[in-house]
């Protein structure tokens, strides 16, 4: 199904590299589905930390190539779909992840893969479906791909209450894992809620000292903490990241594996996250949410590293 040619919308557009004042809300043109992709009509958008990093420069090492739209979650229906897609139909309701920098979610409409994108759950708003994508299947192919985290093991998670944390605590706990969530004293709440069996307050002691002998870390902070999480391994354990990749080095002075997780589209582990969401097994958490005008406050919200779950952009088409 073909949309007219030459369409504008309103997007938040990246001219150049920069705080958040280089985040530009203004008229574009509007992207068109090829072969294999969807057209979104976008209802809401999550914002990222790799948003903002992207935005101070790390676009340019990923290969972005500016002008460029931010934003890889998206909830929303589909207003076109490309030829050779025969899973989605207009007015669907869709989530999943853009297309890259080619059209990004912090606009009225953005291009998507048929097969980056999966029916949004029923039980949930649009706002709560464009937090889940990123964060959950981050989550999920950190723990079960990489690390084979199974039923009985231990696993640490880092950044417990964050919004990757967060994700990996509920999935890992449906798997039937043994979850030692580590967070601050303020969030303990929140994350005992999440159903974690043990928590952490790193604030309070090094968490390295109380915690031993787990099959898997999750590490969504990065630094120093991904150095003491090393501490906390049975031998043969494995420690997987997302922030950045885990010292080898390390690795090798522990007897641990070690793997960096880079999130990849897939509509099939989607709908199996569907699921859970739909047996009330995996809840989401959402900060805040702005409309897309907004968007520069979002960034600083993001950036204060001490919002709880996600944040969301309404996207009034």
């Amino acid at each position: 199904m073909a949309i007219e040619h030459g369409g504008k919308m309103r997007a938040v557009v990246i001219n150049e590299y920069g705080n958040e004042d280089v985040l530009n809300y203004t008229d574009v043109d509007r992207p068109e589905p090829k072969a294999d992709e969807v057209l979104v009509k976008v209802h809401a958008a999550a914002v990222n930390p790799a948003d903002w990093k992207i935005r101070e420069g790390m676009g340019e090492q990923f290969g972005f190539k500016l002008p460029f739209i931010l934003g890889g979650d998206i909830a929303g229906t589909v207003e076109a779909v490309g030829d050779d897609v025969e899973s989605f139909k207009q007015g669907d309701a869709v989530y999943g992840i853009t297309v890259s920098s080619l059209s990004g979610g912090y606009a009225e409409y953005a291009v998507a893969k048929a097969d980056a994108i999966a029916p949004k759950p029923e039980s949930i708003t649009f706002e709560a479906a464009a937090a889940i994508p990123i964060a959950a299947l981050t989550a999920w192919q950190a723990m079960f791909d990489l690390a084979n985290l199974s039923s009985g093991q231990r696993i640490l998670i880092t950044g417990a209450s964050g919004g990757v944390g967060s994700m990996a605590v509920q999935l890992a706990k449906a798997k039937g894992a043994i979850v030692v969530g580590i967070a601050s004293g303020k969030n303990e709440q929140y994350v005992r809620d999440l159903g974690v069996d043990e928590f952490v307050d790193y604030t309070q002691q090094p968490f390295e000292e109380v915690v031993k002998d787990v099959d898997v870390v999750f590490d969504t902070v990065g630094g120093d903490t991904s150095t003491q999480a090393f501490q906390t391994l049975k031998k043969g354990g494995f420690l997987v990241a997302a922030p950045e990749h885990p010292s080898e080095e390390k690795a090798r002075e522990f007897g641990v594996e070690v793997a960096m997780v880079y999130c990849q589209p897939n509509a099939q582990q989607l709908a199996e996250i569907n699921c859970l969401i739909d047996e009330g097994k995996l809840k989401i958490h959402i900060e805040t949410v702005l409309p897309l005008t907004e968007v520069k406050k979002a960034h600083q919200l993001s950036q204060s590293g001490r919002t709880r779950g996600k944040i969301v952009l309404q996207v009034e088409a």
